[in-house]
């Protein structure tokens, strides 16, 4: 049975939707689901002026909105939980301020009992944000004029200086989509550059193989190196769906096993597209059941903790030691 509070997706507990509203950036947005509730719903206020129909049927209009009113859920919450940031909107969309952006971290920071995943295609936004907090953060009253209408600044203690001993947030998982290689190519270097204490990409749709080379290589602990730590990869699906090759997933998931990568496949999606020998085949259409998957992509791992990935390399390098 679906989970409405996390609209079904796999890798999260809840979502949170301060932001709302986004534009079709790039190949992998052609059939956003966001977009498709949106339009579903166009009549509702909280929807209202964010999508417009097309020959294509509704796809969104450009136009954000930020909810302050929003902010506070997380800190209504007690019990931890993955929390999907804007799973109806891109955090770095240029729609929103630095300000409205920081408010968002703020509560992200005042929440240390969350882990907030953070999702962009926007990847070079994310970096100038990221840069313009590091030339902003002694301004503590930077944030306050988003949440005039609040009572509360708590979003400020992003930019504090004290707080900025916690910095990055150890409890944000700061992520990339990527659909194709050029996607990765632009994205990922992006990512790596910003600070984060995990950083991971989804590759959801996958619309065609992708090499994620040197981004997988390394150990994440060793001074000065930077790496993806964790790898979503998923199908389309809904009746536009476009073919997702399981060999895809295959290399990639091959390539995380040798890299210590944690790997997680979200769906295969409804038009799989299996391998025997040189004959290609689509697998049955109701694939959102895992037991429908082939055995060996039925993986869903989490990424580890900087403390828990050195304790691993330590038991393995004292196990080889006393062979």
């Amino acid at each position: 049975m679906t989970d409405q509070r996390n609209g079904g997706i796999a890798w999260t507990d809840e979502t949170w939707n301060p932001m709302a509203g986004c534009t079709i950036h790039s190949p992998g947005c052609a059939n956003c689901y966001a977009m498709g509730i949106a339009g579903r719903f166009h009549t509702n206020k909280a929807f209202a002026g964010l999508v417009k129909q097309s020959k294509h049927g509704w796809v969104w209009s450009g136009e954000t909105v930020f909810h302050p009113e929003r902010l506070a859920q997380p800190l209504r919450w007690r019990k931890p939980k993955r929390v999907f940031v804007n799973s109806a909107s891109d955090i770095f969309h240029d729609g929103f301020t630095n300000e409205q952006i920081a408010a968002v971290f703020g509560v992200m920071a005042a929440c240390p009992q969350h882990t907030f995943q953070v999702l962009t295609k926007r990847s070079k936004r994310m970096q100038e944000w990221f840069e313009w907090v590091a030339r902003t953060r002694n301004d503590v009253e930077t944030c306050g004029v988003c949440v005039e209408s609040m009572d509360w600044y708590l979003p400020a203690m992003v930019l504090r200086p004290d707080f900025m001993l916690q910095w990055p947030l150890p409890n944000v998982w700061l992520g990339v989509s990527v659909e194709n290689q050029a996607a990765a190519d632009e994205r990922i270097p992006d990512l790596l550059a910003c600070p984060a204490a995990v950083r991971w990409v989804s590759a959801e749709p996958l619309l065609e193989a992708v090499d994620l080379g040197e981004w997988l290589f390394g150990f994440a602990d060793e001074p000065g190196i930077r790496k993806i730590d964790w790898l979503v990869v998923g199908g389309e699906s809904g009746p536009a769906a476009r073919p997702f090759h399981l060999r895809w997933a295959r290399d990639l998931r091959n390539r995380c096993d040798v890299h210590r990568v944690a790997f997680f496949m979200k769906q295969i999606g409804e038009r799989a597209v299996g391998d025997v020998g040189e004959t290609q085949y689509f697998l049955k259409r109701d694939n959102s059941e895992m037991d429908a998957w082939p055995w060996d992509l039925r993986i869903r791992e989490w990424p580890k903790t900087r403390e828990q990935r050195i304790a691993e390399i330590d038991r393995e390098l004292q196990a080889w030691v006393d062979q």
